[in-house]
């Protein structure tokens, strides 16, 4: 019974365990072996191993850039997000 969850960069999700803060919900700011996850709780960013990350998660709350995500203060649109290697000055 191993279902696949398929989850983006900026996507808001729901993890087993509650952060410190008591929020459970993080948005995905880095995707790849390790994943880089915000708590929309307080702003502290961590990263974890992507086999831990899958094991944890419950859940997708919420799409990148859906209007409900607007609405916290702590969130970063999927276009703020900066990309590795990717020139972003455009000089």
């Amino acid at each position: 019974m191993n279902k696949e969850i398929t989850y983006n960069l900026a996507d808001t999700v729901l993890m087993k365990k509650p952060h410190a803060c008591k929020t459970n919900d993080w948005e995905i700011l880095r995707l790849g072996a390790d994943i880089r996850l915000k708590c929309m709780g307080c702003g502290h960013i961590v990263m974890m191993p992507r086999a831990k990350f899958t094991h944890n998660l419950k859940k997708v709350l919420h799409k990148a850039n859906d209007p409900v995500n607007t609405k916290k203060e702590l969130y970063v649109p999927k276009e703020d997000i900066a990309l590795p290697g990717l020139n972003q000055d455009n000089n």
